[in-house]
């Protein structure tokens, strides 16, 4: 072979090789089945909207996106199983607010959650409704207020756990309007609203999804929801903003994170999918008919709301002396 054709072939093998390596990381992505890790039970709310998007991500990627149930401690258990795994997109997770009130209550968190994930996209956001039990004579936030004020420690609350949103958001609506109601915690939702029903609490942050049948059939009494606007599940419903604690604004989200080092182009594959899953009518409709907005925010905002909802869920939790559970 004479040397120029030689050196001719070399440099054309060294060109494909180098347009090969240029090649975006989502080129191929996702090449093989992708895990949802859920740290939470089945059947609750998130595994339920997680599984709704799981099955439209399958359908884009004709890849298999297995949900990945891997429940406890207050989501720490799946949400470390997440920054433990390999950054290359076929391992994603789902959080809730908790996710973002975790960093103040375990101080010895087996991650870090800022600098071990990427925010990839916030799926949706949804308030809670302060549902009270029949029994309590109060038919406003005004009133219960007014209540609590006269029989300091007389009420007490249900949350679904220590450290949860619920529990959280009920310790601020306490802190700003300057009463004593005490908390009661529960192993989920489902025990804690059993006692609700029962009389033995008074007082829960709820969810639509929950709290629906029981207020219909008039078990449960709704007073107000728990965002700065209004819902359009009730729109009925006042805010408890306008019901005498002006600037209150609590509420959940359903939200996709990655480990870190995830490369940006399957970080933007992941979130453009999902965002646009949550645009088809079914999926719109499952999250709208909880009390949930739709959003399929990009990685920035989504990180941007992490940030600040650890500040603020920071200041709470040091003004309230919430103290964790072990796990």
């Amino acid at each position: 072979m004479k040397p120029e054709i030689a050196c001719c072939g070399l440099l054309l093998a060294v060109a494909a090789g180098y347009a090969a390596g240029q090649q975006p990381a989502s080129a191929s992505y996702p090449n093989r089945a992708v895990r949802l890790v859920v740290p939470f039970p089945p059947g609750g709310g998130t595994d339920i909207i997680s599984r709704t998007v799981a099955l439209k991500l399958n359908e884009a990627w004709s890849q298999p996106v297995i949900v990945d149930n891997r429940a406890g401690a207050n989501g720490i258990i799946g949400t470390e199983l997440v920054a433990k795994a390999k950054p290359d997109g076929h391992t994603l997770g789902v959080v809730i607010a908790n996710h973002a009130i975790n960093p103040s209550l375990y101080p010895k968190l087996p991650y870090d959650t800022l600098r071990d994930f990427v925010p990839v996209t916030l799926m949706a956001q949804y308030p809670y409704i302060i549902t009270i039990h029949p029994s309590v004579p109060a038919k406003s936030v005004r009133e219960l207020i007014a209540l609590a004020k006269s029989k300091p420690g007389a009420l007490s609350y249900a949350s679904s756990g220590n450290g949860s949103g619920p529990h959280l958001g009920m310790e601020l609506f306490k802190s700003m309007a300057k009463i004593d109601i005490v908390h009661v915690p529960y192993k989920g939702a489902s025990p804690a609203n059993a006692d609700l029903l029962a009389g033995q609490v008074q007082v829960m942050f709820n969810n639509f999804l929950a709290a629906m049948p029981f207020i219909t059939s008039h078990r449960l009494r709704v007073l107000a929801v728990t965002s700065a606007e209004r819902s359009k599940v009730m729109p009925q419903l006042p805010t408890v903003a306008e019901s005498g604690l002006p600037g209150f604004d609590v509420k959940s989200y359903y939200g996709i994170i990655a480990p870190a080092g995830t490369p940006p182009a399957i970080v933007s594959k992941v979130q453009s999918e999902v965002a646009a899953a949550l645009r088809v009518p079914a999926v719109n409709g499952r999250l709208t008919g909880e009390g949930a907005e739709p959003v399929g925010s990009t990685p920035e905002q989504f990180g941007k709301l992490l940030q600040a909802e650890i500040q603020k869920w920071a200041k709470v939790v040091r003004e309230a002396k919430v103290k964790p559970e072990s796990f």
